[in-house]
């Protein structure tokens, strides 16, 4: 990761954890899915961004996204890395259930 990618990662997973501890988490999942995108090529990052998503899903209560997306991605983000089954350049959509969308659906 280049510095400045890696310092706008760094300021939208900071003002993600702001936002979780004064229980804002609308706000703050706006942050880690831009973290998410920034940090997606670097395993370490990409599994944060996936690991403070899952903890947003859980003070949402959403079963879904706690089930299926965060916990699947999470555990998918190591073994894909080494694959690197996903072509540079795939953008994140943002949906409201937040894992609805796979990897390998293309963007519009």
């Amino acid at each position: 990761m280049n510095p400045v990618q890696r310092n706008a990662f760094e300021k939208e997973i900071t003002l993600a954890r702001g936002l979780m501890r004064r229980k804002e988490h609308d706000e703050a999942f706006v942050h880690l899915e831009r973290a998410h995108v920034l940090g997606q090529q670097n395993t370490a990052p990409h599994v944060l961004s996936h690991w403070l998503m899952l903890r947003v899903a859980v003070h949402r209560r959403e079963p879904a996204a706690i089930y299926s997306g965060r916990q699947r991605g999470l555990c998918l983000v190591r073994s894909a890395r080494s694959l690197d089954p996903f072509p540079l350049g795939i953008r994140v959509v943002r949906t409201s259930a937040c894992s609805s969308i796979s990897p390998s659906t293309p963007s519009s």
